[in-house]
């Protein structure tokens, strides 16, 4: 569902924003609405819950260890037996 959402921009800003939208075949509302899913998805990607903030840096892990192949042999072991 769409709602309206008024913003108070500088004139400039505005003029070359609508220019650009113009030639990328876009709308200025569909720019805006990209950039705002832009900057919450990677906020909310990077946001760290606080049961996990809680428990990090609890586990101390050999200097040798591999997570990326130890992550190999979990998904082996869960995925093919």
């Amino acid at each position: 569902m769409n709602k309206k959402l008024t913003l108070s921009l500088n004139e400039k800003v505005i003029k070359k924003a609508k220019l650009y939208a113009e030639n990328t075949g876009n709308s200025l509302s569909g720019l805006v609405e990209d950039y705002f899913e832009k900057i919450t998805s990677s906020y909310a990607r990077h946001t760290i819950s606080e049961r996990l903030q809680a428990i990090a840096g609890k586990i101390e892990l050999p200097p040798n260890f591999e997570d990326e192949e130890e992550l190999r042999k979990a998904m082996e072991e869960k995925h093919l037996k």
